[in-house]
């Protein structure tokens, strides 16, 4: 009971951010990435697991995660450059580090989400 729960909240929390990506100038990425993994954790919700899909999905993932986290003016700067500046400060990201951090993080959360649907599965 406790999983689907989850599932229902990261399904209706993936939705809610990619409508917030709808407006991006790369929402078509964003609003995919939020999407897929919404779908993956409102079937997993009704307990309809695709541990493949999990598997190339969290691949996918983190390996775009360890991209922002490299990148220039990316999580690694945020952390030694930057000095790890607020992330809340503004929602609306005009520094490129907060912006890919930001990402990072959340792809982040949705590896997380899959990794528990899939070891459920």
């Amino acid at each position: 009971m406790l999983l689907i729960i989850l599932n229902v909240i990261f399904c209706l929390s993936f939705i809610g951010f990619a409508y917030v990506n709808l407006n991006d100038k790369d929402a078509f990425l964003w609003v995919s990435i939020y999407m897929v993994a919404a779908v993956c954790c409102g079937l997993a919700a009704f307990q309809k697991y695709y541990p493949t899909i999990y598997l190339v999905a969290i691949v996918f993932y983190l390996a775009y995660a360890a991209k922002l986290f490299f990148a220039k003016d990316g999580v690694r700067d945020w952390i030694t450059k930057y000095k790890k500046e607020s992330l809340v400060q503004s929602m609306q990201a005009t520094k490129p580090y907060i912006e890919q951090t930001r990402e990072f993080f959340g792809l982040l959360i949705i590896s997380a989400a899959l990794v528990i649907n899939y070891f459920a599965a």
